[in-house]
């Protein structure tokens, strides 16, 4: 008995654990690059869409390692895979403080690639979905919201000391490198990998609206219709809504919005999806995946229309509001979704095989998405037509989920039945 509550009280640890890591690697290695793909760029006479591809080198990393995330955890175990990450990154922050060239921008971009694959959303959501039996929704909300709240101290942290001279971005990265250096070694030195054929928790006591299920192979997922149904809506929903990040900013200025109105509304969106991911954490937990989904769907569809809405009026600007409100709803469904509809669809048997494959295809489709978007704009000068097309995309993927959910679901119950 001693041993079992020891070891469940742990889990608080591990979440904290979880909750740093996400803080300090997505908050102040991804978030702030912002800042950096201004000041590099001028500091080194680049181009902007030359240096723009280290984020593209970036992803492609990131979705090829996700592919083998679960046979790595397997054989490392998750506490040397985050050290292995937290090594990755501070290297690419030190190649960035020295870079001088494009190869070596670049690499740093690998080297980003690889750590934030081994210490950041995929393996916080592994950790959380391994350590926790109650509430899970709540708490890979609770750990990814950690994203929002690095990310504002980062850029009030990094931002004046940037903007000091032409060249302390170099600074800033060192410094980054530094912060990594202490939370990596906390993280590692507090963490626990799970024993061997051992439950990290005690059973629920209470039954969850998430579905918490013993799962089916990999052999198992490939011969089922649903898997490749929501193969194909997770990629078109990260290609969706990592084009709409990528070009709100632009979008508001190319309609006519004062600058000012802008950037008050991207300021509150980024403030509301920090709540948000807890809320629909919270709602997972509650009422389970098909209405959480569905909520999250809706909001993608209703932030299309407010963005197609926006125009230099009083109505237009509402819109800009109302954007950034919706959207804090929508986005959740390339982060925290991605670990709870793994969960949904495919069980414990192999989570940390699917989790990496279901993330490598959100990624391909961050990759993909933005710079079709983009292309399509300089062709014809407005987002408003690609917004229409997605928009009727995301209704398409809101059906298709929605009938993989149950299609999963009749599965598991005919499983039950037989057993």
């Amino acid at each position: 008995m001693h041993k079992e509550k020891k070891r469940f009280s742990y889990e608080w640890v591990m979440v904290a654990c979880c909750f740093l890591m996400v803080f300090t690697v997505l908050g102040f290695a991804s978030t702030p690059r912002k800042l950096f793909m201004v000041a590099v760029p001028k500091a080194l006479g680049i181009e902007y869409g030359p240096y723009s591809l280290m984020d593209t080198f970036r992803y492609i990393t990131t979705a090829i390692l996700n592919l083998f995330f679960g046979a790595l955890v397997v054989k490392y175990g998750p506490r040397k895979l985050i050290a292995f990450g937290f090594a990755f990154l501070i290297g690419a922050m030190l190649v960035w403080a020295s870079a001088e060239n494009l190869t070596l921008i670049y690499l740093g971009g690998i080297m980003l690639g690889v750590g934030l694959t081994m210490a950041s959303t995929t393996m916080a959501s592994y950790v959380v979905n391994l350590w926790c039996r109650e509430n899970k929704g709540t708490m890979t909300g609770l750990v990814l919201c950690a994203n929002g709240l690095g990310g504002a101290l980062a850029m009030q942290v990094l931002s004046p000391i940037i903007n000091e001279s032409v060249f302390s971005y170099r600074s800033a990265y060192r410094l980054t490198a530094l912060i990594l250096l202490a939370a990596g070694v906390l993280v590692v030195a507090l963490f626990r990998n799970v024993p061997s054929g051992e439950a990290p928790v005690k059973a629920a006591k209470k039954q969850p609206k998430g579905a918490d299920w013993e799962g089916i192979t990999l052999r198992e997922a490939l011969a089922k219709p649903y898997f490749y149904i929501a193969a194909i809506s997770i990629f078109l929903t990260g290609m969706v809504l990592q084009s709409i990040v990528g070009c709100d900013a632009n979008h508001m200025s190319n309609a006519g919005l004062d600058s000012s109105t802008a950037a008050s509304a991207l300021s509150l969106s980024a403030i509301a999806l920090t709540g948000s991911k807890f809320l629909v954490g919270f709602l997972y937990d509650r009422k389970g995946i098909r209405k959480t989904m569905l909520l999250c769907d809706i909001a993608a569809l209703g932030t299309l229309l407010m963005l197609i809405g926006i125009r230099p009026t009083a109505a237009g600007k509402v819109m800009a509001y109302g954007y950034s409100i919706i959207s804090a709803v929508a986005l959740p469904l390339e982060t925290i979704m991605i670990p709870l509809v793994t969960a949904e669809l495919f069980g414990r048997k192999s989570y940390a095989q699917m989790l990496g494959i279901v993330s490598a295809i959100n990624t391909a489709g961050f990759s993909l998405g933005p710079p079709i978007t983009n292309f399509v704009f300089d062709a014809i000068g407005t987002y408003v037509p690609v917004f229409w097309v997605y928009l009727l995309v995301m209704a398409g993927i809101t059906l298709a989920f929605g009938w993989a959910l149950g299609s999963a679901q009749k599965d598991r119950i005919s499983k039950k039945t037989v057993s």
